[in-house]
């Protein structure tokens, strides 16, 4: 019997020993993360990026890399320069259907500012209820990009605000015409004439309009800009440590830097689906190169939360899906990576930055929670009255 008292004894004093020793270490793991998320913390919010861990780069992202931080001021071409009247004009234009065939499909069709300038559909209705074959992008700091569409067929806002009305799936229209049932319109002459000088309605004038209305969409000030001015405690800890994944270990940073977060080139990520139904040769039938087969521009990540669904097709729907997507390293079947165009062969070389992340299941959810703070606050956008 003293036996038995004995060694539950022993055994009493073994079992507080290790439960001890276990509260000790989980003590000391809290305590080391929480410091951990402190200097991460004071770190990102010193409002000195110099002083912010350093970022995980691949060699290839080197050339076209700058740190994320602010968007710049917005900056206008030297042969359209901006003025209030000019922007005016270019958002009536821009709400108007009649720069359309059919005079019931205007920009604002596509790109509806109560879905974050973008229409939230995998692929959008144009004329005819013909459905496109891109995913419309989004027009929210399209200021920024330097080669606007997903193929980046043109090199600046004014050649690009003239393809939707010509393009035959999207409003079918002509400039021409355009201009010709504009100048009809009495009440755009009071327009065109402050904007421009005089009443004179051209496709050039109604272009540049366009592309200056265009570039004043911009995102006001996110949780993101709020937090690196110093703002340390408007994010949560998973926000944080997915600010961090995003710099480090799930290395988005690679192709969405600069305060835009895209380093504004083109990318194949592995979702050409070449030789199958869907495919798309992407930058390669602009360019003909066919080291561009596949490739896409690589979009600005703010207002990214508003702006799904995701890639040049549609085809993810949540943020989640599409950092899981990237944490596997896309592995693009074989068959999908082969095509034969008017006569030549065509391969998807994938990126070499598109590669196996294991993230964790907690790791997407901060990703995923540091990405919602790059969208603003939605602002009110008055529709202008449009001229009779």
């Amino acid at each position: 019997m003293k036996n038995a008292i004995s060694w539950i004894l022993v055994l009493f004093i073994l079992v507080s020993v290790l439960n001890n020793c276990l509260n000790t270490s989980v003590k000391k793991e809290i305590r080391e993360k929480a410091a951990f998320m402190d200097k991460l913390r004071n770190l990102y919010s010193s409002g000195d990026p110099s002083r912010w861990p350093k970022s995980v780069l691949d060699t290839e992202s080197i050339s076209t890399f700058s740190e994320i931080g602010h968007l710049p001021e917005i900056s206008f071409p030297s042969d359209n320069q901006y003025s209030s009247e000019k922007e005016l004009l270019g958002k009536t234009l821009f709400f108007d259907p009649r720069l359309s065939k059919s005079e019931q499909i205007a920009c604002a069709s596509c790109h509806d500012p109560e879905l974050g300038w973008c229409d939230n559909r995998t692929f959008s209705f144009g004329h005819d209820r013909q459905l496109g074959v891109r995913n419309a992008m989004s027009i929210i700091n399209t200021a920024y990009a330097k080669n606007p569409f997903w193929d980046g067929r043109v090199n600046s806002l004014e050649k690009q605000s003239q393809k939707p009305i010509e393009d035959q799936r999207e409003m079918s229209g002509h400039m021409d015409m355009a201009a010709g049932k504009i100048a009809a319109i009495k009440g755009y002459q009071v327009l065109f004439e402050k904007a421009f000088g005089d009443k004179s309605v051209t496709k050039e004038r109604i272009s540049k309009a366009i592309a200056t209305f265009e570039r004043t969409v911009r995102s006001s000030a996110s949780k993101f800009d709020y937090f690196i001015d110093g703002k340390a405690d408007v994010y949560t800890d998973d926000e944080l440590m997915g600010l961090h994944l995003f710099r480090t270990k799930a290395q988005c940073i690679n192709c969405h830097n600069s305060g835009y977060f895209s380093n504004n080139t083109f990318e194949n990520i592995g979702t050409s689906l070449l030789g199958e139904k869907g495919e798309d040769l992407g930058r390669y039938l602009v360019t003909k190169n066919v080291d561009d087969a596949g490739k896409f521009r690589v979009p600005g990540l703010r207002e990214v939360s508003r702006t799904g669904p995701y890639f040049h097709n549609g085809s993810m729907a949540t943020l989640q899906e599409v950092i899981a997507f990237y944490s596997k390293g896309n592995p693009e079947y074989s068959q999908k990576r082969t095509t034969i165009h008017e006569g030549i062969t065509l391969n998807s070389e994938k990126s070499g930055m598109v590669r196996m992340l294991e993230l964790s299941d907690r790791e997407i959810v901060q990703l995923e929670a540091f990405l919602k703070t790059l969208s603003s606050k939605a602002g009110r956008i008055t529709i202008p009255e449009l001229p009779k």
